[in-house]
């Protein structure tokens, strides 16, 4: 049966039970054409269903580009056109109730379906900040993953099954979706052979690592991925705010430098070592250093910069030594031990500019050399 006949069987059925019904042949991308139907005959729309979907089963491989965007204009661009031409007359009349048809391949995916799947996925997506938008106008906005027989689905299920998977099976939920007693959005569910269920999001409690790198990744990861205490949240407010509180509650053992509160101290040695270089500089070639430290501990940044000297000369830059040195390194130097040009490699320490590495090393050094215990 094509899908014409099949529109019309359904018009058809509609009005054999005592409903109106009148049949509209434009295609979902061209929604607004499909409301201008429902606004002529009915003078209001109070529900979309966006159920339109077509599937084209290829392995990723051999998935073509017409492949790709054939699926995702039916399902995606059809069903935020038909959204987006119902929008105003929600909003006008303080009211609106919209279902997305997805699927379970949109939340585990399925070998064959990565076009259906991304489109099946979108729609959640935007559900979900549809019904933010909405909320304040009445409009609410749901999705529906169900588990039936179709046109799309007849050839994937054994007979028995399409007995027990029929798709009556899950317009229950959907008419309740659509009732103006039903307060749920923002939300998705799942139906099939008389279940019904609701779906969520989980994230696991995680665990605060600063300044991490690779290593540290792979030897939390148990903790990383423990879904022991795992929590749902219900906007992204609530999932910023928990990871805010999760970084505050972390302990001084857990970070081993405050930069900003020890800013005082460091201007104070790092003035020391940027006046030592300074004397090193090619005083025939300008009057003017300028000194860039950056002190990173893999997450956390701390600069400061000092400039010498006033006499610029027009056309003539100045000398500049810029130092990026790791927190661990500068730790060294405040507990007055020697560092070598062995530290001076990526991640570690590096120098750049018109002053030697030796003498960095050497002016460093001397500084360490006069530390004083108690730093």
């Amino acid at each position: 049966m094509c899908k014409f006949h099949a529109l019309l069987q359904t018009v058809a059925e509609i009005k054999f039970h005592g409903g109106k019904a009148v049949p509209n042949f434009d295609s979902v991308e061209y929604g607004h054409k499909i409301i201008e139907t429902a606004i002529t005959h009915f003078g209001r729309v109070d529900v979309i269903v966006n159920n339109a979907g077509i599937v084209l089963d290829k392995s990723f491989q051999n998935m073509s580009d017409d492949d790709w965007d054939l699926v995702y204009r039916t399902h995606v661009k059809g069903s935020y056109s038909v959204t987006k031409a119902a929008w105003p007359f929600f909003k006008k009349q303080g009211y609106g109730r919209i279902i997305f048809t997805s699927s379970n391949s949109a939340i585990y995916g399925n070998f064959g379906q990565a076009n259906y799947a991304a489109a099946k996925n979108a729609l959640i997506g935007l559900s979900h900040t549809l019904a933010i938008e909405g909320s304040r106008y009445g409009i609410q906005s749901n999705v529906v993953i169900p588990t039936a027989s179709s046109r799309l689905t007849a050839q994937l299920f054994l007979e028995e099954s399409l007995r027990v998977l029929k798709a009556e099976y899950v317009v229950p939920l959907v008419v309740y979706l659509g009732h103006e007693s039903c307060q749920e959005t923002g939300k998705v569910f799942e139906a099939g052979a008389g279940w019904f269920g609701q779906i969520q999001a989980y994230r696991s409690k995680g665990i605060v690592l600063p300044a991490a790198n690779a290593e540290a990744i792979a030897d939390n990861w148990i903790a990383i991925t423990d879904m022991t205490s795992a929590k749902h949240f219900d906007s992204i407010k609530e999932v910023i705010v928990d990871l805010l509180k999760c970084a505050e509650e972390k302990t001084e053992s857990e970070t081993r430098w405050e930069l900003e509160n020890k800013k005082d101290e460091y201007m104070e040695v790092l003035k020391i070592i940027a006046e030592a270089l300074n004397q090193k500089k090619d005083g025939s070639l300008t009057s003017c250093f300028m000194f860039m430290f950056i002190l990173t501990d893999g997450v956390d940044v701390y600069s400061v910069t000092m400039p010498f000297g006033e006499n610029h000369v027009s056309g003539q830059r100045e000398s500049i030594c810029i130092i990026v040195m790791h927190c661990d390194i500068f730790e060294q130097i405040l507990k007055g031990q020697i560092i070598t040009k062995k530290v001076i490699k990526p991640g570690t320490m590096v120098i750049i500019g018109d002053i030697s590495e030796d003498d960095v090393v050497e002016s460093i050094n001397q500084l360490a050399r006069s530390m004083k215990p108690k730093l």
